[in-house]
């Protein structure tokens, strides 16, 4: 562009001016103010062009860092494949899904704890995780590793449920089971430190709590029969079972011994308040009754069933409650919180009997009328066949 072509587009702001006389020589002068203006326009034209392109820039690679942030916020990192070498992973109790997702960042398993929660959330398995001990490999795909998660085979745990009921020396053979090692070394752990309350007298039978225990190759049977002593100190604490049995005017220790005798004759759960009441009659019965319990009696005995024979009766043991008076020396095997609680709360009736008429379907009657218990005897024998 000439000095012609800008002085069109510009204009001459003198050339609008009106005409007059100028004085002579100014020409010169006035033509080269006129090139210095339009020099300084140019200047300026493209300084402005300069800096639109700078902004534009400046903005545009702005966009491109924010959409590359994005990008990475939205498609986090993550590995291929299975993964290589070995590791164990442990997922404690009370675990969410965020906190296992740390854990396999944490142990380089997977390479985002976001991908692999995108992951297990697309899958609707947020909350499918359990605790346990899991044997994984690092740098596997969190698609990959969510798949072994979900797999038993790699579960290193061993979950075991330890019923209601069971007497110790079941428990012992469960245990074993579930980890192959010999029933020995749980007796042997029984005798040691495991937290025992004094008032259990070192005897684990009637405090080992039945529940369900996540038991990892690491565990060794102390410390599994400590889990579960620790398991009854706190339903103890929570039914609070001291003081309660103080205001029942017994120890801590009978309550349990009830317990255990109302959970092994109790067909089901609404009929233990009323066992309980009908042990706590004849405890107080004035003369003396004895409770002749045949749980208690195939206790000492070593056997199980629920009718004993006569040669049965005729047992020296101290747990034969059908020659002596009052309770037996100790539980007769672990019960649950529910007959824990009918022993601290036992229902309000004059029932000093109790007969299990139908074994098969749970069913007990009570009576306070000895010619009505031997009629439930007879139900009972019917039903027996």
């Amino acid at each position: 562009m000439n000095d012609v072509d800008l002085d069109f587009l510009l204009g001459d702001a003198e050339d609008e001016r009106p005409s007059r006389r100028r004085p002579p020589g100014s020409r010169v002068q006035q033509r080269r103010s006129r090139k210095r203006r339009r020099r300084q326009r140019r200047k300026g034209y493209i300084a402005t062009v300069f800096a639109m392109l700078v902004i534009v820039g400046v903005l545009g690679g702005g966009v491109y860092y924010g959409v590359n942030v994005a990008r990475e916020v939205l498609t986090p990192k993550d590995f291929t494949g299975e993964g290589h070498g070995e590791v164990e992973v442990e997922v404690k109790e009370g675990a969410t899904a965020t906190d296992v997702a740390q854990l396999l960042e944490k142990e380089g398993v997977v390479a985002s704890a976001r991908t692999f929660l995108n992951v297990i959330g697309a899958a609707g398995k947020t909350s499918s995780l359990q605790p346990g001990v899991y044997t994984l490999r690092k740098g596997m795909s969190a698609e990959a590793a969510l798949k072994a998660m979900l797999d038993p085979g790699n579960k290193v745990v061993n979950r075991v449920t330890i019923r209601e009921g069971l007497r110790l020396s079941k428990i012992f053979t469960e245990l074993s089971t579930a980890t192959g090692r010999p029933v020995e070394e749980f007796q042997k752990a029984a005798k040691e430190d495991i937290g025992l309350p004094s008032y259990a007298k070192g005897r684990l039978e009637g405090f080992a709590f039945p529940a369900t225990y996540d038991i990892s190759p690491k565990d060794t049977p102390k410390t599994i029969l400590s889990r579960m002593v620790e398991r009854f100190v706190q339903t103890a604490e929570r039914l609070d079972l001291e003081r309660r049995a103080k205001e029942l005017g017994y120890t801590p220790r009978q309550i349990m011994i009830i317990a255990s005798i109302v959970q092994a004759e109790s067909g089901r759960l609404e009929d233990m308040p009323k066992v309980a009441r009908v042990i706590y009659n004849r405890l107080s019965r004035n003369p003396p009754m004895k409770l002749e319990m045949d749980s208690t009696l195939m206790y000492g005995l070593g056997k199980y069933g629920i009718a004993a024979t006569n040669e049965d009766l005729k047992s020296d043991s101290p747990y034969n409650t059908y020659r002596r008076y009052g309770l037996p020396p100790g539980p007769i095997c672990n019960p649950g919180d529910h007959a824990i609680e009918a022993a601290l709360n036992p229902a309000d009736g004059n029932w000093l009997w109790f007969v299990t008429v139908d074994p098969k379907r749970g069913i007990t009657k009570f009576t306070d009328k000895e010619s009505e218990f031997w009629k439930l005897r007879e139900e009972f024998n019917r039903n027996r066949g």
